[in-house]
C-alpha cells in the first residue's frame, strides 16, 4: 500500500476529551488500530455538525469505499496491508477473537449502562457532553437518540421473557461486566500488550471498551471503582496513550511484515487457573471453541 493510498483515507469519528482522542468506544477500537498497524488516517470528528444524528461512526471513507464497525473496518486495513495482527500464530487469533466475544457479551452491556442509562451520569456527564458537541436543534435530540438505543440494545442482549426493566438485569451486567475484567487482568499479568512486545487487533479493543471507563469524570460508577484497581489495566491504558496518542512523542514505527515460523513463537500463556477462575477459564474456553469453529468454517 503506497502512502498516497493511506493518505487517502478519513475516519470520521465522534471527537475526544477527557484525555482521549475519543469518548466513543469503538471510534477509540479504529484509531488506536490504524496507530499500531502504522495506517495513516485523517481523524475527522463529527461533533458540532448534523452527522451528530444521521451518521453511523466510526466510518472509514478511502476511495470509493465507505466502511462502518470496527469489525469491518480492521478486515478493510488488513486488505490494505495494514495489519497488526500478522505476528500471530492461530491459536492466538482464535483466542484474539474469544476475547473480543467475551467483551462484546459481558463488558458492552456494563458500558452502555454507565454512560447512558445511570441517570446520574447521565444527567451530569454524558447528556451535557453530547448536547454541547450537536448543533441547534440536534443538541435536544442527539442524547436522547443514544440512550434509547443504548437502553434497546442492552434489554436485546440481557434480557428474557417476561423481561421489560433494566433493574431486573443491572446487577447480572455488573457482576459479568467485573468478571470481564478480572479475567483480561490475569491474561494480561505484567506485560504491556496481549501478545508479546507489540500490541495487536485485541490490545485495540480492550483499549477503546477500557479507555472512557478509565478516564471519565463519572460521578457514579462501581464499574469505574473497580477498573481502578487492576493496577495492570489502567497502565495498560496509560501506556498506549502516552506511546501511540501523545504529542510529545513520535509513534513507534509500524512492525515490518515479515513471514516468521509460527513454531519460534511462544504459545499464549493461558488464563491463571486459581480456583476463583475456574468458571471464567470454562467459559473463554467455549468462547475460544467457537473462534476455531469459525475460522474452521472460514
Amino acid at each position: 500500500m503506497d502512502q498516497n493510498m493511506a493518505a487517502a483515507m478519513e475516519l470520521r469519528c465522534w471527537g475526544g476529551d477527557w484525555g482521549l482522542p475519543s469518548v466513543h468506544c469503538e471510534s477509540l477500537i479504529v484509531q488506536a488500530y490504524a496507530k499500531f498497524s502504522g495506517a495513516k488516517v485523517t481523524v475527522s470528528p463529527i461533533d458540532w455538525t448534523w452527522k451528530t444524528l444521521t451518521a453511523t461512526v466510526p466510518e472509514l471513507l478511502c476511495g470509493d469505499s465507505a466502511v462502518q464497525e470496527p469489525t469491518n473496518i480492521l478486515n478493510f486495513l488488513r486488505k490494505q496491508r495494514f495489519n497488526a495482527d500478522y505476528e500471530l500464530t492461530a491459536r492466538q487469533g482464535a483466542d484474539t477473537m474469544a476475547y473480543i466475544a467475551l467483551l462484546e457479551e459481558k463488558l458492552r452491556p456494563a458500558l452502555l449502562h454507565t454512560f447512558w442509562v445511570d441517570a446520574e451520569n447521565y444527567a451530569n456527564l454524558t447528556r451535557p457532553w453530547f448536547a454541547s458537541r450537536s448543533p441547534f436543534p440536534l443538541n435536544f435530540l442527539v442524547p436522547s437518540h443514544h440512550a434509547n438505543a443504548a437502553l434497546s440494545r442492552i434489554l436485546l442482549m440481557k434480557g428474557e421473557a417476561p423481561l421489560h426493566k433494566i433493574t431486573e438485569v443491572e446487577g447480572k451486567i455488573y457482576s459479568d461486566a467485573k468478571e470481564c475484567l478480572n479475567l483480561l487482568s490475569y491474561r494480561l499479568g505484567m506485560e504491556n500488550y496481549f501478545f508479546g512486545n507489540l500490541p495487536t487487533s485485541l490490545d485495540a479493543f480492550v483499549f477503546g471498551f477500557l479507555a472512557p471507563i478509565f478516564k471519565a469524570s463519572l460521578p457514579s460508577s462501581p464499574l469505574q471503582s473497580h477498573l481502578r484497581q487492576l493496577a495492570n489495566l489502567t497502565s495498560f491504558c496509560d501506556n498506549i496513550l502516552a506511546v501511540y496518542f501523545s504529542s510529545d512523542r513520535p509513534c513507534p514505527p509500524p512492525p515490518v511484515q515479515e513471514t516468521m515460523d509460527a513454531n519460534l513463537q511462544k504459545l499464549t500463556q493461558l488464563v491463571n487457573k486459581e480456583s476463583n477462575l475456574i468458571e471464567k477459564v470454562l467459559l473463554l474456553s467455549f468462547y475460544r471453541l467457537f473462534a476455531w469453529v469459525h475460522l474452521a468454517d472460514g
